[in-house]
């Protein structure tokens, strides 16, 4: 049963990788420059931080299939959100920036057997949209 356990263990770790760098290459698409990918603090960690002129982006990816019971947006919780935002202010309190901050969310579906990229969805401003969870 444990072997079963990491198989399926390595597959998401895999999924969620496959999803980070889909969003990474929209981001560069969409202009910006990725400037950190899984920082980590005591408080979590980010997935993907990018920047362009103005704005410096902290975003949170969540990578599903098509067939996945819970959407990326939902399993975000209060809790992962205030980590999240304790998280953004460390990575600011040792990286100084002229740029205003902002944390986005971006949830990836993949294909279930190959993880090729079937869409994502981006929200920017993510909590400041989800306000009422903090």
């Amino acid at each position: 049963m444990r072997k079963t356990e990491d198989k399926r263990d390595f597959e998401i770790r895999r999924r969620g990788k496959a999803g980070e760098e889909y969003v990474c290459e929209y981001l560069e698409a969409h202009g910006c420059t990725v400037a950190a990918r899984n920082y980590s603090s005591r408080y979590g960690e980010i997935d993907v931080i990018a920047e362009n002129e103005v704005r410096i982006m902290f975003v949170e990816v969540k990578t599903r299939t098509q067939r996945s019971m819970v959407g990326g947006f939902e399993s975000i919780t209060s809790t992962k959100l205030k980590r999240f935002t304790r998280t953004v202010a460390d990575y600011l309190s040792k990286h100084s920036t002229d740029k205003q901050p902002r944390i986005d969310c971006a949830q990836v579906i993949v294909d279930e057997r190959t993880n090729r990229l079937l869409s994502i969805e981006y929200i920017k401003n993510a909590v400041e949209q989800a306000a009422g969870y903090l």
